[in-house]
C-alpha cells in the first residue's frame, strides 16, 4: 500500500471484516474510512480527487495504519483517533471527556429554530450539559449577536469545551460555567435553553456495543428510565426562560417513557430530514403551565 486511496480502501476492507458499529459521525465503513484517513493526514474533505493516488511518506504509512488498527481492535471511535469531529459543518477537538457530537439538533440549529422562534430576536443561549460545547458554539454561529452560556457539571468536559471556545475564537460571547443542571446558573432569562443531557436508560446502557464504552459513562446514563436529568430540567426550565423562550431537550428512545409519565403535555416532537428523532420543544407558556407536574414527579 502506498497512496492515500490504497489506505482507504484497505481501511474499509478491516472494517467491513471487523463488523464495526458505526454511529459517532458516520453510519457506514466507507465514510469511517474516508474520515478516519483524511483526518489522519491533515487533508480536507474536498480535496482534490487527483490527491488520492499520492503516496504516502513512510512515517504517514505507519501513522495511518496503527490508526486503523487501533479502530478494530480497541473499537475506538475515529474521532478520538483524530481528536476531531464535525457539527453544523464545524470542527470540534474532541477527547474521551467527552461524548462525540452526533446530535440532530445541529439540523434545528442549521434552520435558526424556525419555524418555532419567528421573528423574536435572541440575545441569551443555554447549552445545558454542553459536553465538548458543540451546540452552544454552534448556535453562537448562527446567532452572532447572542451571548451563549456552555453549562456542564463535569469540569473535564468544560477544559473541552474552553479548547472549542478558543479554537472558534469566541470567548467574547461564549462563556462557560460549572453547574449541576440549573445549580450554579445565574438566574437569567435565557430566549433558548438547548440541551442534550444524559438519557440512556439501565437497559440501553448495558446493551450498547463496545465503541459507546470509550465515551464517559455520566455523559449517558440517566437512571432506569432514562429520565432522571430531563425531568429536573423540565421542574426548572420555566424560571430561565423569557416570556417567548424555547426549551429544546433530546432525549432520544426515552421519549416514549417521557410521553408515558406526561401524557398531559403537549410536547413538540421535531422531524429531522437527515434523521434522528427523540427530540422535544416546548414553549416557555407551557413550561409554565405544567411546571407543578414537572416538580411533583421529582417527589
Amino acid at each position: 500500500m502506498e497512496t492515500v486511496r490504497d489506505f482507504i480502501r484497505w481501511a474499509y476492507s478491516r472494517f467491513n471484516e471487523a463488523e464495526l458499529f458505526y454511529g459517532h459521525g458516520t453510519n457506514n465503513g466507507w465514510d469511517e474510512a474516508v474520515h478516519l484517513i483524511l483526518q489522519s493526514l491533515h487533508l480536507p474533505w474536498d480535496i482534490d480527487q487527483r490527491v488520492l493516488d499520492s503516496r504516502l511518506t513512510l512515517e504517514e504509512r505507519a501513522h495511518v495504519a496503527s490508526l486503523v488498527s487501533r479502530r478494530v481492535n480497541e473499537r475506538i471511535p475515529s474521532a478520538y483517533l483524530v481528536n476531531q469531529a464535525w457539527f453544523c459543518g464545524l470542527p470540534f477537538y474532541v477527547d474521551e471527556r467527552v461524548l462525540v457530537p452526533r446530535s440532530p439538533i445541529a439540523e434545528l440549529i442549521d434552520q435558526h429554530f424556525e419555524p418555532w422562534l419567528g421573528e423574536q430576536a435572541v440575545s441569551r443561549i443555554l447549552d445545558m450539559c454542553t459536553g465538548s460545547g458543540c451546540i452552544g458554539i454552534a448556535a453562537a454561529y448562527a446567532f452572532p449577536e447572542a451571548e451563549v452560556v456552555l453549562a456542564d457539571i463535569d469540569h473535564d468536559a468544560l477544559q473541552v469545551a474552553t479548547i472549542n471556545i478558543d479554537k472558534h475564537e469566541l470567548d467574547e460571547r461564549v462563556t462557560t460555567v460549572e453547574a449541576d443542571l440549573f445549580k450554579g446558573i445565574p438566574q437569567q432569562p435565557f430566549d433558548i435553553i438547548v440541551s442534550n443531557p444524559p438519557y440512556v436508560d439501565t437497559e440501553d446502557l448495558s446493551d450498547m456495543p463496545p465503541e459507546f464504552h470509550h465515551e464517559p459513562e455520566h455523559g449517558l446514563a440517566s437512571g432506569e428510565d432514562g429520565l432522571c436529568h430531563t425531568v429536573q430540567i423540565l421542574a426548572q426550565a420555566a424560571d430561565y426562560l423569557t416570556d417567548k423562550g424555547l426549551l429544546i431537550v433530546e432525549v432520544g428512545n426515552s421519549q416514549w417513557a417521557l410521553q408515558d409519565q406526561f401524557p398531559q403535555v403537549p410536547f413538540n416532537w421535531l422531524a429531522f430530514e437527515h434523521g434522528g428523532d427523540g427530540v422535544f420543544l416546548l414553549e416557555a407558556e407551557n413550561c409554565r403551565q405544567f411546571q407543578e407536574d414537572f416538580k411533583q414527579a421529582l417527589i
